[in-house]
């Protein structure tokens, strides 16, 4: 069967006409009709897009229905959410007569953007049989398809510096295709796997955890605005900072387990009030994916169920449960701005780099033994994102941008905790020091891990 638009002017060739605001931008620049602009841009939209295929390509299209939770989305939704986004805020509004691939997507695939217009619930998306997903494929390769004649013919740094933004939107979804696919297959009583066994590293033990000092003094935080960043890492601005120690690394399995040995989610003196309501309410009594079997425990994992590596980083914990073992274990959880401090400092030797979503993993792996008298710090980047104490706010001086685009990240400054570092579920050029993801303190699903910090000089 042919799948074709609602109407017979979608194909732009060489009839694209921008809008005389943008064709006025791009002579500015220096460009003339037809000139191009590509300078990387199209191999770079090409390879985030294929990208996201690429995680879906061994789902089936029920696996790619499937909703487990309000807070999750089907796969279908994601591939085509991330297609509405580049629609609705280049292609409408810079292309000339530019008629929509489908009327009804605009508002069946916005997310949350009030000023766009009504959106349905977050909490039906896995109701949505049709359209279906060849249908939704090919809007996606219609859309790619002007995007790249966009950018042959002449884009303007307006649109390039949206074009930046919906990649990286589209790399926030990737991260999320991995953890929504994960949940799903969870809650499903074949556990069947996302993708296929590989080779695990056995960590028994845990690499010994060695801690670095940091001087009191006042620090420049945010980003330097080389590069992109999204609009709630600005401005750079100082801060002052007490003198603190932070941990060399992640905290393990292993060491969660002693927690959970020692009464951990049955002594309500390490827990905050709506914490302990949280574990009560819920049973929590592990972190999310964990099951014992036996003597043991056992852990879901992309792969399916596999034994837990004691040698791990723990993942797939809440806040309120990363405060609770920092809580027993006598120290505290590092606030967003000791951690940026922390992670651009000489002493973390791995900088932007570690277990990416490029590994194909989905999953943390041990800190690495090094034969080095005092190891450097490791971990930063990829493996699980890291809680801090910081709750989710505006920088001072903070404007959030006009129009729609302010709804990206300022809406939400609101009852969330700031996360660092990426995770293994993270695409590698996403990430930076200055990036600040957030998340509910309830919340379990990602893959979220604890790094431990304390007052003053390190033992």
């Amino acid at each position: 069967m042919s799948i074709e638009p609602r109407h017979n002017r979608y194909r732009m060739g060489s009839g694209l006409k921008l809008s005389s605001q943008e064709m006025n931008k791009v002579q500015a620049s220096g460009l003339h009709a037809g000139a191009s602009t590509s300078h990387g841009w199209p191999e770079r939209y090409d390879e985030v897009r294929s990208r996201t295929l690429k995680l879906v390509e061994t789902l089936s299209p029920e696996d790619q229905m499937v909703q487990s939770m309000p807070d999750a989305s089907p796969a279908k939704w994601h591939i085509a959410h991330t297609t509405w986004f580049f629609e609705t805020f280049i292609l409408s509004p810079y292309v000339t007569d530019y008629l929509p691939f489908d009327e009804q997507f605009s508002s069946l695939f916005n997310s949350y953007y009030k000023r766009l217009g009504n959106h349905p619930e977050r909490s039906i998306r896995g109701t949505f049989s049709r359209p279906g997903l060849d249908q939704v494929r090919f809007y996606r390769s219609c859309v790619d398809d002007r995007i790249r004649d966009l950018l042959e013919y002449g884009a303007s740094a307006e649109v390039l510096r949206l074009l930046e933004l919906g990649m990286n939107h589209e790399q926030q979804h990737q991260e999320l295709i991995v953890t929504d696919i994960k949940h799903a297959f969870w809650t499903n009583p074949l556990r069947p796997g996302y993708q296929p066994s590989q080779p695990r590293m056995i960590e028994p033990f845990a690499v010994p955890l060695t801690w670095y000092s940091f001087d009191e003094a006042i620090y420049e935080v945010g980003n330097d605005t080389h590069g992109f960043a999204f609009d709630n890492e600005l401005p750079q601005h100082a801060t002052y900072i007490h003198p603190f120690s932070i941990a060399s690394r992640l905290v393990t399995n292993q060491e969660y387990l002693a927690f959970m040995a020692d009464g951990g989610y049955k002594r309500p003196e390490f827990w905050l009030s709506d914490a302990w309501d949280q574990v009560c309410g819920n049973g929590w009594i592990s972190p999310l994916y964990w099951e014992r079997t036996g003597d043991g425990w056992n852990q879901f994992t992309c792969q399916g169920m596999v034994p837990l590596n004691r040698g791990e980083p723990v993942c797939h914990i809440s806040f309120y449960e990363a405060d609770a073992y920092a809580r027993w274990a006598g120290f505290r959880l590092p606030t967003e701005f000791e951690w940026e401090v922390a992670a651009g400092s000489a002493r973390n030797a791995t900088k932007v780099s570690g277990n990416f979503l490029e590994s194909e993993a989905y999953h943390p792996r041990p800190a690495v033994q090094t034969r080095l008298r005092h190891p450097e710090l490791q971990q930063f980047f990829g493996d699980t994102w890291e809680w801090t104490s910081s709750p989710y706010i505006a920088y001072p001086g903070y404007r959030p941008p006009s129009g729609a685009e302010g709804e990206y990240n300022s809406k939400f400054m609101c009852n969330q905790m700031v996360l660092r570092g990426g995770s293994c579920a993270t695409p590698e050029s996403h990430i930076r020091k200055s990036y600040r993801n957030f998340f509910p303190p309830q919340m379990r699903w990602q893959f979220s891990g604890i790094r431990l910090a304390h007052d003053g000089a390190g033992s």
